[in-house]
């Protein structure tokens, strides 16, 4: 039997049945499956893992809505028209122009609803630039918007099943911190309102670690996640974990319900509406990424490892097309990775806390610059690529010097001081007495990387990069030092030893390329018919962004708006 005649043969009995099934827990899946109950119908979210949150809580939780009801509040009116002509800007082609009037019609509205009807809450960034500020129909704020911080105990035992942050978002082993926390935390013996915003975190921390592994205070995507999941919770949807999905299961060519493995057999589950696969995509799927990516390509990814392709499969076998003609098929991020000595691997994405700020540069193998280093991370990890067809740059290299080192910290060297000499010692931060001594230790031209070091020096002394433009536009300063008031924020010089470097990979938070939908999250066929009873929705989903990165959160908006549609055309088309 073929694996499209496997998938399509039913079961001589169900084992249950109910409305809709959501494959994966995460934004997606939850949007999706608390949209449908809302609406009266029965929903089951099936996880394959035993946590709650996907790729969703370990992420920086940004949620891109344009035109929603509070960016005016922010300062930051906002229209649809100039909205879509951003994307059209940045997007342009490789997204319909149906895709993206469904999101961002769709996006308002799915936040008041969900707002209205569950725990969750989102508030406009005052200031946060899209990702390209100069681009015609770009904000300076409004648009992405972060969830309100969550106390976890409200999960009650379920806490323990909601996905950790990752480490990089705390402090103390354990304590969920922001950029915000960050600055007062870095800032408290200076200034007595930082001490008290620090002191209060710490008194909360060392209370919840009476009774809990980690901090409950909430923030960043685990926020959202956790919010997501006490309204799942609440709505009494059934959550199984540590249940893969194993195949889809079709009645003349319709998705009529799915087999899952649970509890050590075979458990099949009748949809009378339909399935939404929202699995995470394919970040760790070495054979997809071989196809769909650039190369080099690695095991480079931010996203949970359980994230390797099984919504993708699914679709494929039940006739769906996944498409790879995408700008690009990843979301980009650079990558610092240490081995530890029992052989655990610790990856660090280079986002948005370091790479803007006064006084780090980026070369490739060559010892040269190539990047602009305050760009977006996407932007960075294209740039890596690019550099790479001519000369080697892969890795490439973030380096600094000792003051640097200390105020802003370096990947896994933490700011303010902290100890760094184990990471040293294992290989992931490189020390140079020297720039001789430092391009020694990472094989690059000696002459070339004090040739860019001269260079970049004088453009910080000159308060202008004329070789890439480092702190050329709002989004580029909006991440430079907060401090400068009267100065490029993202310009200084890197003159003072010892000097520093870690080496960074193109890595990703996640892919773009997934399973063609139509603008209610269908999922097309090969024929760009809908597959009745089948949706997709998350990173599943082929992006609606076609593999751009527009602003801060176009995954999490999407995924939340595209499992809002689904679950609302389920609820409004009985099978």
């Amino acid at each position: 039997m073929s694996e499209a005649a496997a998938h399509a043969a039913a079961p001589a009995t169900f084992d249950l049945e109910t409305d809709v099934i959501c494959v994966g827990a995460g934004a997606g899946g939850m949007s999706a499956a608390l949209t449908a109950a809302i609406e009266g119908l029965g929903a089951i979210l099936v996880e394959k893992t035993d946590r709650v949150g996907g790729s969703t809580a370990v992420s920086g939780g940004a949620v891109w809505i344009p035109g929603n009801a509070r960016s005016a509040e922010a300062g930051h009116p906002d229209t649809l028209e100039r909205a879509k002509l951003y994307l059209d800007r940045i997007v342009g082609n490789w997204s319909s122009d149906a895709m993206k009037l469904a999101f961002l019609e769709a996006g308002p509205r799915m936040l008041d609803y969900l707002e209205r009807h569950t725990e969750l809450r989102l508030v406009a960034r005052t200031y946060s630039p899209d990702y390209y500020p100069d681009a015609e129909g770009a904000a300076l704020g409004g648009r992405s918007m972060d969830p309100l911080a969550f106390d976890g105990r409200a999960l009650g035992a379920h806490f323990a099943t909601l996905r950790d942050p990752l480490p990089e978002f705390s402090v103390l082993g354990g304590m969920m911190v922001t950029m915000t926390d960050v600055h007062h935390l870095l800032g408290a013996t200076r200034s007595f309102a930082s001490w008290k915003h620090g002191m209060r975190l710490v008194a909360r921390y060392a209370a919840d670690r009476l009774r809990h592994r980690r901090g409950t205070r909430l923030v960043l995507g685990n926020a959202l996640a956790g919010r997501l999941y006490k309204s799942v919770l609440d709505r009494g949807i059934p959550v199984w974990l540590e249940s893969p999905a194993r195949r889809l299961v079709l009645e003349d060519g319709r998705v009529v319900g799915l087999v899952v493995a649970r509890e050590g057999r075979e458990v099949a589950i009748r949809a009378r509406r339909g399935v939404v696969l929202a699995t995470g995509g394919f970040p760790n799927d070495p054979e997809r990424r071989a196809a769909l990516l650039p190369r080099p390509t690695g095991a480079w990814s931010m996203a949970p490892a359980a994230s390797t392709g099984d919504g993708l499969r699914l679709g494929e076998a039940a006739g769906a097309t996944v498409r790879g003609e995408n700008a690009s098929n990843v979301f980009h991020a650079p990558v610092s990775i240490l081995e530890k000595p029992d052989g655990t691997v610790v990856r660090y994405p280079h986002l948005v806390w370091e790479r803007a700020k006064p006084g780090l540069m980026a070369v490739n193998g060559a010892g040269r610059r190539f990047v602009n280093e305050a760009t977006s991370y996407h932007e960075f990890g294209l740039a890596m690529h690019e550099s790479h067809r001519s000369v080697p740059s892969i890795p490439a290299y973030l380096i600094c010097d000792a003051p640097f080192l200390k105020r802003w910290g370096l990947g896994l060297a933490l700011p303010g001081g902290r100890p760094f000499r184990h990471l040293v010692a294992a290989g992931y931060l490189a020390e140079g007495r020297t720039l001789d001594d430092l391009a020694r230790q990472l094989g690059l031209d000696a002459a070339a990387l004090a040739g860019s070091v001269a260079s970049f020096n004088r453009g910080a002394q000159q308060g202008r990069d004329e070789d890439f433009g480092k702190g050329g536009d709002a989004y580029n300063r909006y991440l430079g030092d907060p401090r400068a008031a009267d100065r490029n924020p993202c310009l200084g010089t890197l003159e003072t030893a010892p000097f520093y470097a870690v080496r960074v990979y193109p890595g990703d938070i996640g892919t773009a390329g997934g399973i063609v939908t139509d603008e209610n999250a269908r999922v097309l066929d090969r024929d760009g018919r809908p597959i009745p009873g089948l949706y997709a929705a998350g990173n599943d989903m082929n992006s609606v962004m076609g593999g751009t990165y527009p602003g801060p959160g176009i995954t999490l908006g999407p995924a939340l708006t595209f499992g809002w549609l689904a679950g609302r055309h389920l609820a409004r088309n009985p099978a």
